[in-house]
């Protein structure tokens, strides 16, 4: 069995993600049994609705609280109607706002918010208890209730003291008590004193073997990685690198980023590590021995790989560029904005579509107000995009963020020449420059503008776009999978 960790960024769906859910679909093609364990609660969707939307199977997802009971992985089925048959006094429904219903009940001077699954259906995900005006608990439902949070008020906010994890006839399982960063489970039998002794718990109750093999994507929300690389053994540990990977060097030192440290000093315990591009594996192995005078096993395979190339059956639409990401900080499209908006005075028919949603989008929705930009510039939201790239003539990114770059393998994969910001390891892997794209350099807006100038009014398309599709070639799923038998083995 393969046991694949991750924390999981409260639905951002960014490549980590993305590269998980492939994963999961790669090992079912192989023949091999996977497990993709979620390590986070989930406060405003359900696990199974947003693994399902990125293509796991329910059977192949495990949720880090949810393992210690008897609910399964299940779509949200609980109903109002099941929900008003548990109250026991009198209520008002005094308002229907969408996918929020609000109950009231006079006699005890409280109320209750039910969150449903969306506006269309009486499909109950969660209910927010309020008694004299103060939160007090929440309740979580897929075809049951799942678990609890208790609620006191405190400094004139709702303080969580409290959760209860449910077995599926409604009995306690477990529950975690909270104190600032204190925090510890109480089960039947034991109990335990940190988070890292619940994951430590989960992973005595997985009865590893060396024929089993623990999978920890390494990034910043993965904080019980020390626990997970500890309890391992005697399965086999490989662990997967997302991001940059130290912070700087110099002749004598190499500083890590922080939530590599443990892995990197103690590579003794982890069989093999995993970069997604050839750059940064050889970077590492370098590092490795030059730092600590070991030579341990980085490797590079590719976090994402394509079904196929898509060759559009209709012309692209002249001068129009994509980019998709998270609407994040450190992918900097406020930047793409100003380039475009920049580089539609010499070309004035110049478009450019954003995909994604995140954090930033209200900012970024202002900066096209400010620029009056609105008719050539839009954002498009979240959206499956395997055959949306194949309507553009080119891709940019400004991202300072691109270990690897999914969008960049799936733009090259529709044959998409790309403009880019210089940065480590992306857009360096997907752009030979002057062949399928420009590199320029590292935050200069200027360049950025002057980049698709020279694409749109320079370059070859054809010979440019051909060059994508070359380059898409080895990152076929076929050419990944052989990667992960060479570490992984055929399955008997």
């Amino acid at each position: 069995m393969i046991y694949s960790f991750h924390h999981f960024y409260y639905w951002l769906k960014g490549g980590v993600e993305t590269g998980q859910a492939y994963r999961a679909k790669l090992f079912r093609r192989l023949g091999m049994d996977a497990r993709f364990v979620f390590a986070t609660t989930f406060p405003n969707d359900n696990i199974q609705h947003e693994t399902e939307s990125l293509g796991f199977y329910d059977s192949e997802v495990i949720w880090l609280y949810g393992f210690f009971t008897d609910c399964k992985i299940s779509p949200v089925t609980y109903t109002l109607e099941q929900l008003e048959r548990t109250f026991s006094e009198r209520y008002d429904v005094y308002s229907r706002r969408g996918e929020v219903v609000t109950y009231r009940f006079p006699e005890t001077e409280s109320y209750y918010n039910v969150y449903l699954e969306n506006a269309e259906k009486d499909r109950v995900h969660r209910v927010e208890m309020i008694s004299h005006g103060c939160l007090i608990r929440k309740d979580y439902y897929t075809y049951c209730r799942i678990y609890s949070e208790y609620y006191a008020p405190a400094d004139g906010q709702a303080y969580l003291y409290q959760r209860r994890f449910f077995n599926e006839d409604g009995s306690i399982a477990y529950e975690e008590i909270l104190d600032g960063d204190t925090v510890l489970y109480k089960f039947p039998d034991r109990i335990l004193y940190s988070r890292e002794e619940l994951v430590g718990y989960l992973m005595s109750c997985l009865h590893l073997t060396r024929q089993d093999v623990v999978l920890i994507d390494g990034e910043p929300g993965m904080i019980d990685r020390e626990a997970i690389i500890q309890n391992a053994a005697p399965a086999r540990v490989g662990f997967i690198i997302h991001s940059d990977h130290y912070i700087r060097s110099d002749e004598e030192h190499v500083c890590w980023y922080r939530f590599y440290e443990y892995a990197f000093s103690h590579p003794e315990q982890i069989d093999f590590f995993i970069a997604s591009t050839e750059a940064q594996s050889s970077l590492l192995r370098e590092q490795f021995k030059k730092y600590k005078g070991i030579s341990p096993a980085v490797l590079a395979i590719p976090v994402m790989g394509l079904d196929r190339l898509r060759i559009p059956d209709i012309p692209r639409k002249k001068h129009s560029l994509i980019t998709a990401s998270r609407l994040a900080r450190e992918k900097q499209i406020e930047y793409v904005i100003d380039a475009v908006v920049a580089a539609r005075e010499q070309i004035p028919d110049l478009t450019l579509d954003i995909y994604g949603s995140g954090s930033e989008e209200q900012k970024l929705r202002e900066q096209i107000e400010r620029l009056q930009c609105g008719s050539y510039v839009r954002l498009c939201g979240h959206q499956k995009l395997d055959d949306i790239y194949q309507n553009y003539e080119a891709y940019i990114t400004a991202s300072y963020s691109e270990t690897f770059g999914v969008t960049l393998l799936e733009a090259i994969g529709s044959g998409l020449p790309l403009v880019g910001f210089d940065a480590p390891y992306g857009v360096q892997v997907f752009i030979e420059d002057g062949k399928n794209g420009y590199k320029v350099p590292w935050n200069n807006v200027p360049k950025l503008t002057e980049g698709i100038v020279r694409l749109f009014t320079e370059a070859d398309l054809d010979a440019f776009r051909r060059h994508s599709y070359e380059m898409a070639q080895s990152y076929l799923t076929e050419e990944v999978e052989k990667k992960w038998e060479g570490i992984l083995g055929k399955p008997v």
